[in-house]
């Protein structure tokens, strides 16, 4: 039988159990994939504290991998048995074995290895819908990324600077903040030394950045809005610090006309041709060298809940694996 994760309540990484389960068999329009790479994400975390809605429990946690296909049910034609592939976005992926709807898979070019696919695909498709469609960045723009050493900054910081765009990411700690110029940034804020506001104000003249990229949250949300110049867009990703209070929205007048967005990647990959065209765009930057996937841990998936640990203790760096 194989393994998986498989958390049965709301809880912390304790709740993570390395269990057998059934072998699973695919049904119509879904595919069965051995699973050779699982990606961590800070998703995951909220979906095993309860901040997000689980889909239902017993729960195998996990948004992201890559694999085989092994065997296919009814209808499923744009795919075959021993392609190689990867997906984001799909619950269920801490798991040695696990069934998925085929129109879910991408296809991986030969460029792309699997542990490459795993480390990429959520945190990659994410840069490449909030640069290249929320944001619609521009060479010539400064921009602010928040937590610019962790995997989706390590990913978008480096592609923000292929576009010709001014990278200013943040960091926590010297060796973050090294790691976040490695990814591309042009300057680097130390959170932890460092005024983020005076700082950005003083590396563009007072004018403030035409956007800022926040998956931090409660801790950083304040300060982000405050480095916009005027019409500049906040966008919200995430909340690893903790909710956002309340906004009071006559803010966004008072501070510049300001816009903000809490867009979700599902909301940008809804459809086959949607998911297609991002992953494509990836695989293109990544396969060009623009971009380099920096895998910086990776765990055996039976130490998934030690995984957490570390993720939510910010010693994690680039994109974390968990191995089947």
């Amino acid at each position: 039988m194989p393994n998986a994760i498989v958390q049965h309540e709301v809880g912390g990484p304790e709740q993570l159990r390395f269990e057998a389960i059934a072998e699973p068999i695919p049904g119509p329009g879904q595919a069965r994939v051995r699973q050779t790479a699982i990606g961590l994400n800070f998703i995951d975390v909220y979906l095993r504290t309860g901040l997000y809605k689980a889909p239902g429990f017993p729960l195998i946690p996990g948004q992201e991998g890559a694999g085989v296909v092994e065997a296919l049910g009814p209808g499923v034609t744009d795919i075959a048995v021993g392609d190689r592939v990867a997906y984001a976005g799909v619950t269920g992926a801490y798991a040695e074995v696990r069934v998925i709807a085929a129109e879910r898979l991408v296809p991986l070019p030969d460029g792309i290895d699997d542990r490459t696919a795993a480390a990429m695909m959520l945190k990659g498709m994410t840069a490449e819908f909030l640069l290249l469609r929320c944001a619609r960045v521009q060479a010539g723009d400064t921009i602010l990324f928040h937590a610019a050493a962790g995997g989706v900054g390590s990913i978008a910081c480096q592609w923000g600077r292929s576009l010709g765009v001014r990278v200013i990411g943040t960091a926590g700690g010297p060796d973050k903040a090294r790691r976040a110029r490695e990814n591309g940034c042009d300057e680097v804020i130390d959170t932890r030394s460092e005024d983020i506001v005076a700082r950005v104000k003083a590396l563009t003249g007072g004018a403030g950045v035409a956007a800022v990229f926040d998956s931090v949250g409660k801790d950083t949300f304040a300060a982000s809005l405050d480095c916009l110049r005027p019409r500049g867009l906040l966008v919200l990703f995430g909340q690893s610090s903790g909710v956002v209070p309340p906004l009071d929205l006559s803010q966004l007048a008072a501070k510049g006309s300001l816009f903000v967005t809490r867009p979700i990647m599902g909301h940008y990959v809804a459809t086959r041709s949607e998911l297609l065209a991002s992953a494509s765009r990836l695989c293109e930057v990544v396969s060009s060298g623009a971009v380099q996937i920096e895998i910086g841990q990776t765990y055996p998936l039976r130490e998934a809940a030690q995984a957490h640990r570390d993720l939510e203790a910010r010693r994690t760096t680039g994109s974390t694996l968990l191995l089947p």
